[in-house]
């Protein structure tokens, strides 16, 4: 075993021993977060950049947005018995960065550079100008230097003992963030291995990438330590870049394969770079408010140690099983873990747990502005938390599900593949296939098994010109990758895959919720909530019930809520967080929504009695509880929404159904906050009740949600309503639900025809999908096939008249 090797697996293990410790007195933790570790700056954003045990301690730093010179975040030294100690040598900034250097003992975290007793020495942005973004073994001199990356594209060398600074790449114009050989900005992540330098950003300048994904964006580039340029090995969207040596580096820096992750508007991509050559994978998308050619919803994905047999790897609102051994010809075993709602920065293993470094609470919302939120506003002040987990509850937050494409309206070449597209690790697993040609286009199915890079046959499919050919994948058909091959060249190729694992959720919420009023419940205490900036760091809540306003409130750092005297601050929130009314329309059909661009958008309906006004008037509809992100509450459903500038409504995804009387929702100190509970509710870990017994307040996590259960409903576009022949109904939501299935009838005199279109990648691309026969005077009663998926379903009539069509999701 080399030197490095045994520095490193030593570092790391006196880290994990000395940190298991616990303190006499546990602190408080809901949901595994504790309020009193919340942090807080200034700026738009604050962001966890990184979290790193070392030397008996647990550090964090925090990042604001696009402040290259510093700004008013922190470095903290966390204590085992969660003492929040900030350090005096703090400079801010937009750093997350960070690495373990064997030779020195040293951890490089941001801009600063702490040894094994604690001392903290600082590099300043005089020095070091930009965003710290990642670190790297030095490729001629690793005992003495290290490299750092900036989002800015500026890289650096640094003495480890000196801390003296060399810039090797200068940001050629820093107006703009641009290199002339380096295309793309939003740099992420940096490593070496292999004698070469890899980095990696995820953006792009311009308005185009504001509003088009496919654009070209970001760029995974190496560098060999002495050419005069970069050489870029894929123009695409990536973040992390990491190798089997993971934070302390790579420790067999001749042999040991780089891996980076990424994306672009088809799919995830993942990258491998073995024995001096690039390979290049696909998987699945759980979450789609990650995408943008900009790159800003993307913070920093990773993939680390977390004392298992496998890495964790984090990409687009999924966990996943990463094999410590992937290579190009031992590429088998990657696999979803469950989906989550946190926007998660870094994570480690620390004692016992899995420390998630979160996003939770910006002040300034950036792009991810809309109609559905009124007049709120956001956070007083940016905020943001650690997530303390038990390693096995990664495996249980939400159910899984993945999308996306090898092709998406493209071009294809006879006898050239597409890139290898994940395979196993799914329940359920389906593959649409489109194309514009004039005649059937051939395609052969291959399958990788076992990851070693031999491809197998697994059949001959032929793609009619019109409908497309929907597979489903049978679970005795197993392997690592698929890929398809044409036989002939195609135009405007479409292959798009939907995975999902069964949702054994149940109907029943989990009795955490049980304080939450239900959907028929006129008892009700609720109102507005805020999370205050400034000296504050409070969450006000301004109190009602059925009869009127009760009063002001104030929840604190230790979780006691109280009674407060502050006209002024009550009418401030009153006017500034009123709940805008009359954004959705719930007719006898199902719940619609009319979008910014004037779209149409309709959802299932929960309990009937959601329907009607509740007893403390409207209800919160929509709001950002993770940064970018918002959380949509309608009809007694919680999806996830992507801001605007990621999809928006046409690529959100359920939740949960909780059917209750949910009176408004908001982020505070990392937990979720929701008012709307039946009134003299008990307290106990989720409820907490005010000083004067008048009104309470659930807190958890945001990912407690998936426990509410699974997302169902029933409802449709047309309920005795009058349609046109071939004029297609509104779009019905479909992505996310479990079993499903659509009632048709109609009042016409003979029998009718009706085609049942389904949007399989979620960008409006309409295929139909079957055509059902009614006649007159009956219900037809269709089931969709378990594996069937898509994200969004409408029908077609043959005929005008009066029809109803009914979607039942249970």
């Amino acid at each position: 075993m080399s030197t490095a090797r045994m520095l490193s697996f030593g570092l790391l293990a006196t880290t994990f021993l000395a940190c298991s410790l616990s303190a006499d007195e546990s602190p408080r933790m809901i949901s595994g977060i504790d309020p009193q570790l919340a942090y807080f700056n200034d700026e738009g954003e604050c962001g966890t950049g990184a979290v790193v045990p070392w030397a008996d301690r647990l550090w964090v730093i925090t990042y604001a947005p696009h402040k290259p010179q510093g700004s008013s975040d922190k470095l903290y030294e966390i204590t085992a018995d969660h003492q929040l100690i900030v350090r005096p040598e703090s400079i801010g900034g937009t750093p997350a960065n960070r690495m373990i250097h064997p030779e020195s003992k040293q951890l490089f975290i941001g801009p600063y550079v702490i040894d094994g007793q604690c001392k903290v020495r600082v590099i300043p942005p005089s020095a070091m100008y930009g965003r710290l973004t990642g670190n790297a073994r030095h490729l001629i001199d690793p005992a003495h230097k290290i490299y750092f990356a900036t989002m800015e594209e500026g890289i650096y060398e640094v003495d480890v003992n000196t801390l003296a600074v060399t810039e090797l790449w200068t940001d050629e114009q820093r107006k703009n963030g641009r290199h002339a050989d380096l295309p793309g900005y939003h740099g992420k992540g940096l490593y070496s291995s292999q004698g070469q330098l890899v980095y990696a950003n995820n953006g792009e300048h311009g308005d185009k990438a504001l509003s088009r994904p496919e654009i070209p964006s970001g760029v995974l580039a190496s560098w060999n330590g002495h050419a005069d340029a970069w050489h870029i090995v894929r123009r695409n969207q990536f973040t992390e870049v990491t190798g089997p040596g993971g934070i302390h580096g790579n420790s067999d820096p001749e042999h040991d394969p780089v891996w980076s992750i990424g994306w672009d508007h088809r799919s995830l991509l993942l990258a491998v770079f073995d024995h001096e050559k690039w390979h290049f994978y696909r998987l699945p998308k759980s979450s789609h408010s990650y995408d943008g050619a900009h790159g800003w919803n993307t913070e920093w994905p990773r993939i680390r140690e977390i004392g298992e047999d496998d890495l964790l790897m984090t990409m687009h609102g999924a966990f996943w099983r990463f094999p410590k051994t992937f290579a190009a010809t031992n590429s088998a075993g990657i696999s979803p873990r469950s989906n989550y709602l946190k926007v998660v920065g870094d994570f480690c293993r620390w004692g016992d747990d899995v420390v998630l470094g979160c996003d939770d609470a910006a002040h300034s919302e950036f792009l991810n502005k809309r109609k559905l939120k009124g007049h709120t506003i956001p956070a007083g002040q940016s905020q943001s938390n650690l997530q303390f987990l038990k390693p096995a509850q990664l495996d249980h937050i939400g159910p899984i599900i993945g999308r996306g494409a090898v092709w998406l309206k493209e071009e294809v070449t006879k006898d050239t593949p597409s890139d290898p597209y994940l395979f196993k690790g799914y329940d359920r697993r389906t593959l649409h296939v489109s194309h514009k040609n004039n005649a059937p286009l051939a395609f052969t199915i291959e399958v990788d098994e076992k990851g070693n890079g031999e491809w197998q046959k697994l059949r001959n499919v032929t793609v009619p010109v019109e409908n497309g050919l929907w597979i489903d994948f049978p679970a005795a058909e197993t392997a690592a990758w698929v890929r398809l091959i044409p036989v002939e060249n195609g135009k405007s190729v479409t292959a798009f895959f939907q995975y999902a694992n069964r949702d054994d959720r149940s109907t029943t919420p989990d009795p955490m919720f049980d304080a939450i009023a239900r959907a028929g419940n006129k008892n009700v205490t609720g109102g507005l909530l805020h999370a205050r900036g400034e000296n504050f760091r409070t969450l006000r809540f301004v109190a009602r019930d059925a009869n009127g306003e009760i009063g002001g409130y104030d929840l604190d750092a230790q979780l006691k809520l109280k009674r407060i005297d502050d006209a002024a601050g009550v009418n401030y929130v009153k006017e500034k967080l009123s709940i805008p009314q009359n954004v959705i329309e719930i007719d006898n059909a199902s719940v619609l929504y009319i979008d910014e661009a004037r779209r149409r958008w309709r959802f299932p309906k929960g309990d009937a009695a959601l329907s009607e006004p509740g007893p403390l008037g409207p209800e919160r509809v929509c709001r950002e509880v993770c940064t970018e992100r918002d959380l949509l509450n309608i009809a007694g459903t919680f999806y996830e929404l992507p801001a605007e500038n990621a999809g928006g409504v046409s690529r959100l995804r359920p939740v949960a159904t909780h059917n209750r009387r949910i009176s408004d929702f908001t982020s505070y100190r990392g937990l979720l906050v929701l008012s709307g509970l039946s009134t003299g509710s008990e307290p106990n870990e989720h409820v907490i009740s005010s000083d004067d017994g008048k009104c309470s307040l659930w807190v958890g996590g945001v990912d407690d949600l998936w426990k509410f259960g699974k997302p169902r409903g029933t409802g449709g576009p047309w309920n005795d309503s009058l349609v046109q022949a071939g004029v297609p109904s509104d779009p019905y939501l479909m992505t996310g639900y479990d079993r499903k299935r659509l009632q048709l009838s109609h009042t016409g005199q003979s029998a009718v025809s009706f085609t049942v279109e389904a949007d399989f990648t979620g960008l409006g691309d309409w295929v139909p999908w079957h055509q059902l026969v009614v006649s007159p005077g009956q219900t037809m009663d269709y089931e969709f096939p378990e594996a069937f998926n898509c994200d969004w379903i409408r029908v077609v009539p043959s005929a005008s008249l009066v029809a109803t069509a009914t979607f039942i999701y249970d």
